[in-house]
C-alpha cells in the first residue's frame, strides 16, 4: 500500500528585493494559483491599483478581476495542432525571458525560506496553525538575514 503525501500549498507575494511581504494560510491539497489568489484578495477590492504586478502563466485573467498601476504577464503559447506548431516568434520569447527575469525575485524568496530544512522535509504535522506559524517563521527569518 503506499501512502499519499500531504500537499499544502501557499501564496506568497515578494518584491524585487527578494522581501516577502505576504503568506497566506496553508490550503491544503491541489490548489490553482490563481483560484488561491480570488480566495485570499476579494475581486470586490482595489488590492493592487497602486503596484507594478508581475505574475506567472497561472494568473491568466488577473488583468479582468484586479485592476493594478502595470501588470506584466507572460504571453502564453497557443495550443498545437499537427497542420500548425505556434511557436512564438522572436519578439515574444523575448519579452517573455524578460518577464522571467522579473519573477525570478519570488523564486529566490521561496528558495531562501526553504533554507530553513523544517520546509523541505517531508511534514508530519497535522495542526494547520503550527504549519502556518512554522511558515511565518521562515519567512521572518528569511527577511531577517536580508536585513543584515
Amino acid at each position: 500500500m503506499e501512502k499519499k503525501l500531504h500537499t499544502h500549498k501557499e501564496l506568497i507575494i515578494s518584491n524585487k528585493k527578494r522581501r516577502i511581504l505576504y503568506i497566506s494560510k496553508t490550503y491544503k491539497g491541489k490548489q490553482h494559483d490563481f483560484g488561491l489568489l480570488k480566495q485570499e484578495f476579494p475581486a470586490q477590492i482595489l488590492w493592487f491599483e497602486k503596484f507594478i504586478v508581475h505574475l506567472d502563466l497561472g494568473f491568466i485573467g488577473f488583468a479582468d478581476l484586479y485592476p493594478c498601476k502595470e501588470l506584466h504577464i507572460p504571453i502564453k503559447k497557443k495550443r498545437a495542432t499537427k497542420e500548425n506548431k505556434n511557436e512564438l516568434n522572436d519578439t515574444q520569447k523575448k519579452h517573455n525571458k524578460e518577464e522571467s527575469s522579473q519573477r525570478i525575485y519570488v523564486e529566490h524568496s521561496i528558495g531562501g525560506m526553504k533554507r530553513y530544512r523544517i520546509l523541505v522535509h517531508r511534514n508530519r504535522l497535522k495542526n494547520k496553525n503550527i504549519i502556518n506559524q512554522t511558515i511565518g517563521v521562515c519567512a521572518a527569518l528569511w527577511n531577517f538575514k536580508l536585513q543584515a
